[in-house]
């Protein structure tokens, strides 16, 4: 009745929808990509990209090849690519990415920490030579790493 799957699983595709109206709780990991238009709570470990649609709730840190941001998220985000907060999306949590795109009109709080796609397994040389270690960007006027757009 059922056929085993011999080819392997592209992260390309999405394979897994939560829709509107459903409530899942619990730990989520995907080898393909995931979209979200219901409600989560629990952490989501995916090889391909999550998408949190416009009525998406999430509770959840995240960690994706890329992540784009449509709906509500509560928890950390790492990604490997990049992260999008959409117009419509809200952020609370830290995010780790290589690229991070924050649309007008999004809002983030938290902070965020950028690292190449290409890392090393170490620090990175901006680290050491300025000999700020992990600490928070800060700029002219008090800018911290933080920010919040309404």
């Amino acid at each position: 009745m059922f056929k085993k799957k011999d080819s392997p699983i592209n992260p390309n595709t999405t394979d897994t929808l939560i829709g509107e109206g459903s409530v899942f709780e619990g730990r989520i990991r995907s080898e393909a990509s995931i979209r979200i238009e219901g409600h989560i709570t629990g952490d989501i470990e995916c090889a391909g990209d999550v998408i949190v649609g416009e009525k998406g709730v999430v509770k959840s840190n995240i960690s994706a090849r890329d992540i784009i941001i449509g709906g509500s998220v509560h928890g950390n985000m790492v990604t490997k690519g990049k992260l999008t907060i959409t117009s419509t999306g809200l952020l609370h949590g830290n995010t780790n990415a290589a690229s991070f795109i924050i649309e007008e009109g999004a809002v983030f709080q938290g902070s965020s920490k950028m690292e190449p796609k290409t890392a090393n397994s170490g620090s990175s040389s901006h680290d050491t030579e300025s000999g700020n270690g992990n600490k928070p960007f800060s700029a002219p006027g008090g800018y911290n790493g933080n920010s919040v757009a309404l």
